[in-house]
């Protein structure tokens, strides 16, 4: 048998080598698995109350009903895949009713009308049971600058009623606050409202609630994220936090924050400055743009500046477990025209109230569509009307695909890591957990139900480990 000893004569540089890839490991340990909202509504904190996430549901559900009020409306005025091939002149209790008796066959013979139905109904039941899936209480632009005694009471009073929120069980599932920049002659008065919002909030709650966050914005250096991180560790000291409870968010806005006066690339610097509390990375849109030098009339989430910005951030955060979040479409989904006290609309002002709503509508849709489309599974919502949208976007491009990818899984699985070929997609064993992730997060945005999954050929057992490596393993050891 043939002898080699050219590993031995580099033991050192394999030594080196090994040691090399387990820090990799450590940076990029891949995605992770646990939920990610699919947005972020943001509001002024001086505005929060403990019932805010309740009072959004409703504001959104009035504006689609107003608006939206059957599935073929809802369809076109979004922009739905398949809305303007709807059967024309075909009512929706008709439509029903072809779905009630057959809706496989409605499914495979006439997708737009099953799409429209279904999208509609899942976009009212998430309005009625979760409408909002993450809050930001915001300090900074959606705050103002203020005199540092109403500040104050600004925390200690939201912080208050994130407390009775918590105690209510009131809260979306996320939420987190928005402090002001940690520059110049704001950095004294950002570090002392995360202090009180931090201090009040235990008080009265005794605990932080679940994924909570702290959003820090217009970031031009690293030394900023590493002195939020000193910032966390000496509050956590002070309040008894367990070391690693606060965690934080970075916003990339400024154009300058992408690379230093060197030329070096700076996220991947944010990230080794975090020490592991950054967990999401948000897109500003409209600050990065200005700083792009983007006039106003062009300032927008599908300026090829922004898609610059954003390819970056996915360069840079790739693998780390750190979540991308896009930004916000500006024109919100409102009535031109408002009827006075004693007054009525004319029909020309309704449909231009209707015109205007569906116009924000389809731009929404649009905007938070491409963002999926682009590998960005969250986006800002910054107007009750625009959740509607946020969640018509999710859901239909979820089901759209559902079932080829439904397929492509099943029979990924059923050969157990051999390549399988389903219609023109060559499958091999790297897209399994891309697979497993589409899946995961249309059911954590409500766009589909765990039966519905059980044509992936995946038990529920199987996708609550969240692991293509280990469903793998767990068929291979049965």
């Amino acid at each position: 048998m043939p002898t080699s000893t050219l590993a031995d004569d580099v033991a050192d540089t394999l030594n080196a080598l090994e040691a090399a890839l387990d820090q990799f490991k450590t940076t990029r340990p891949g995605e992770r698995g646990d939920r990610q909202p699919v947005h972020v509504v943001y509001g002024g904190a001086h505005l929060f109350r403990r019932d805010t996430a309740a009072r959004l549901g409703a504001l959104a559900r009035r504006s689609l009903g107003e608006y939206a009020g059957d599935a073929f409306t809802f369809a076109r005025a979004m922009g739905l895949p398949g809305a303007d091939a709807l059967r024309s002149g075909e009512t929706e209790a008709a439509a029903r009713a072809r779905m009630a008796a057959d809706p496989e066959a409605m499914r495979s013979e006439d997708r737009p009308t099953w799409l429209a139905l279904t999208v509609y109904d899942r976009v009212r039941d998430k309005l009625e049971r979760e409408p909002v899936e993450d809050f930001r209480l915001d300090f900074e632009d959606g705050y103002g600058n203020r005199p540092d005694a109403e500040e104050d009471a600004t925390a200690v009073s939201a912080a208050e009623e994130v407390a009775a929120g918590l105690a209510e069980g009131t809260l979306p599932p996320f939420c987190g606050i928005r402090i002001k920049p940690l520059e110049g002659a704001l950095l004294q008065r950002s570090i002392r409202t995360l202090d009180i919002f931090v201090t009040t909030l235990l008080e009265r709650a005794g605990r932080l609630p679940d994924n909570f966050v702290v959003t820090l914005p217009k970031i031009c250096v690293p030394e900023q994220v590493s002195t939020l991180v000193r910032l966390f560790e000496a509050l956590e000291r002070r309040v008894g936090l367990d070391e690693g409870a606060l965690q934080f968010e970075v916003m990339i806005e400024l154009v300058h924050g992408l690379f230093d006066q060197h030329g070096a690339f700076v996220l991947p610097q944010l990230h080794a400055a975090a020490e592991g509390r950054c967990v999401a990375a948000h897109f500003g849109t409209y600050d990065f743009t200005a700083s792009f030098g983007v006039t106003a009339t062009h300032q927008r989430m599908d300026h090829p500046g922004c898609d610059f910005a954003l390819d970056l951030m996915k360069a840079a955060f790739a693998e780390t477990g750190i979540w991308l979040s896009d930004g916000s479409t500006n024109i919100m989904p409102v009535a031109i025209h408002r009827a006075g006290a004693g007054e009525s609309l004319s029909d020309a002002q309704l449909e231009a109230n209707r015109a205007a709503v569906h116009g924000a509508w389809r731009l929404a849709h649009y905007h938070n569509r491409r963002s999926l489309i682009r590998g960005f599974y969250q986006g800002w919502d910054l107007h009750p009307a625009q959740i509607p949208a946020r969640y018509a976007a999710c859901y239909g491009f979820f089901l759209e695909g559902f079932d080829a990818a439904a397929t492509r899984l099943r029979n990924f699985i059923e050969q157990a890591a051999k390549a399988t070929l389903v219609g023109e997609v060559f499958d091999d064993a790297a897209t399994g957990q891309g697979l497993l992730n589409y899946f995961l997060r249309a059911l954590a945005c409500g766009a589909v139900s765990l039966d519905e999954l059980a044509v992936t050929g995946l038990r529920e057992d199987e996708l609550r480990t969240r692991s293509f490596l280990r469903i793998l393993e767990g068929r291979r050891g049965a």
